[in-house]
């Protein structure tokens, strides 16, 4: 994809979603860290309704250390893969009441440092809890972002890289959002609704599937001839 429609795209994805925010419900920046870290392989509707049960007494770090690792288990089963996440929880509030006075770290390498946290969870924390300028490249990210040729690579952090250099870094955060949203409403993983997408003329995946198409028809007519 071209420089100029890197931009252009930029422009369609803020006009399409406007009210792009996060999915994920949360109160407080320990909130959102450990909402974040549930949903690792799992979908922000499932987290929000374990998260409405597990912060009801759970919320803070104070309170989050008083469960042991088998009731905590419990409240997230769920989730999938709750026995790490669990642990990992656990082990990232004793570091928050331990090493930061029982306040989440603001920066992306304090934040990194926590168990359970990676580059994806720190950067989510990082930009919507603290206003930071990032971009956190999840399974819809990575997918729209290789698909319309924003950005190309074959991990996370190579999408990442290539995004931070195609948009400008006022913009990081809201485009983050952006492709979320354009990966549940239009870009789906199996079947991408490209005949309803308003990215379709810059996006690459639409012009490669437009040429196979050409190229199978002309070889059907050619097929044809006597």
């Amino acid at each position: 994809m071209k420089t100029k429609d890197k931009k252009k795209t930029v422009d369609l994805l803020a006009e399409a979603y406007p009210d792009a925010r996060p999915a994920l419900i949360f109160s407080t920046p320990y909130q959102l860290l450990i909402a974040v870290m549930l949903s690792a392989q799992c979908t922000d509707e499932r987290v929000n309704k374990v998260t409405a049960e597990l912060f009801k007494e759970h919320g803070t770090p104070e309170t989050m250390r008083a469960l042991t690792q088998e009731q905590l288990e419990k409240f997230i089963y769920s989730c999938g893969f709750y026995h790490a996440k669990a642990a990992h929880i656990l082990s990232a509030t004793q570091d928050i009441l331990t090493r930061y006075s029982g306040r989440v770290p603001e920066t992306f390498e304090e934040l990194v440092t926590l168990a359970g946290v990676g580059r994806k969870t720190a950067n989510v924390v990082y930009s919507v809890a603290f206003g930071g300028n990032a971009i956190a490249v999840d399974t819809h990210v990575f997918r729209v972002a290789n698909r319309l040729g924003l950005a190309k690579g074959n991990t996370p952090e190579k999408v990442e890289e290539g995004l931070k250099k195609a948009i400008d870094e006022s913009l990081w955060s809201k485009c983050h959002h952006y492709l979320i949203w354009h990966g549940r409403k239009v870009c789906h993983s199996r079947n991408p609704d490209c005949d309803n997408c308003t990215l379709a003329g810059v996006c690459d995946y639409k012009k490669a599937a437009e040429e196979r198409n050409d190229k199978q028809k002309s070889g059907k007519r050619r097929g044809k001839r006597p």
